[in-house]
């Protein structure tokens, strides 16, 4: 279990919208979109090593990450939904795949996975995992603004309660509060 937490916050990282240095440094720019889109020599050794062991969660969230740093959004969700499978209980994959979903612009989705990121969160990691929380219920609040206003309500209470400066949420909370 401390590999998996030791994971968690080098996804934290990543999940935070940290992007790799050298990957941005080293990148020509009239060549990034042919990079991404032909052979990446990182994802290809990390799919090497899986397939050599399927079971290996650390590679799979480094190949996920990666996938994710080229904007492969649905070979990201595939790789999260794969760790979810093998470490159900491992929050961050939930979040993970939610973010993916949602920059793929699958909406519905994102929600789901967002829900069951917060419904994953163990009570011992919430303190670590306040910045993820917070966005995750403001995301749903902002979602369920129309649909349903009383929930929306409850998330962006809960959302400002994980993180007070997030103008966005403050400012959504006034809002349906109003």
């Amino acid at each position: 279990m401390s590999k998996i937490n030791s994971r968690s916050l080098f996804l934290g990282l990543i999940l935070a919208g940290s992007v790799s240095f050298v990957n941005a440094q080293t990148t020509q720019p009239e060549t990034a979109a042919t990079t991404t889109q032909t052979t990446n020599p990182t994802i290809e050794g990390l799919k090497k090593q899986i397939e050599a062991n399927p079971k290996d969660a650390e590679s799979m969230a480094k190949l996920a990450a990666a996938y994710q740093e080229a904007s492969d959004w649905p070979n990201a969700i595939d790789t999260w939904k794969k760790i979810s499978v093998l470490l159900p209980d491992w929050a961050p994959s939930y979040y993970s795949q939610a973010y993916a979903y949602q920059s793929a612009k699958d909406d519905a989705n994102a929600k789901i996975a967002y829900e069951k990121y917060i419904a994953t969160v163990k009570p011992e990691e919430v303190e670590q995992n306040k910045k993820n929380l917070a966005y995750a219920y403001f995301y749903l609040a902002f979602t369920e603004q129309k649909t349903d206003p009383n929930k929306a309500k409850e998330h962006i209470a809960k959302s400002i309660q994980y993180d007070p400066s997030n103008q966005d949420a403050v400012k959504l909370s006034k809002a349906l509060n109003s």
